[in-house]
């Protein structure tokens, strides 16, 4: 299963793209790609901050850590042009295991939106 995931279902062109890319390289069981700019001190409609939940057949015999180089190589371009990606990457049998739940995101610490 991969699906989108984001703020009011509205998919900016770099969610698209990040989601588009890991799909094409990792042919995941599971992915998820969830715009969270809104919970963060960016103007309404940002796209600078991501959460990323994969489960894939490639990432067998990885650790956590070669996991994470091989999904920043295949964003090379948007993490050229976004602030934070948070990665949550699995097997399938990790993923199952888990109980198909990827942590939740902690809320921002960088400060409340102000209005202008």
């Amino acid at each position: 299963m991969v699906k989108f995931a984001g703020a009011q279902n509205s998919l900016g062109p770099m969610q698209q793209m990040i989601f588009t890319e890991l799909k094409t390289v990792f042919d995941p069981f599971y992915l998820t790609v969830e715009n969270e700019s809104h919970r963060h001190n960016v103007p309404p409609g940002s796209e600078s901050h991501f959460k990323v939940t994969m489960a894939t057949t490639a990432f067998e015999g990885r650790r956590l850590v070669q996991r994470h180089q091989a999904v920043n190589r295949a964003l090379k371009e948007a993490l050229e042009t976004i602030h934070a990606l948070a990665l949550h990457t699995y097997t399938p049998a990790e993923w199952q295991a888990r109980g198909e739940a990827a942590p939740q995101s902690p809320n921002c610490l960088g400060g409340e939106l102000k209005p202008s």
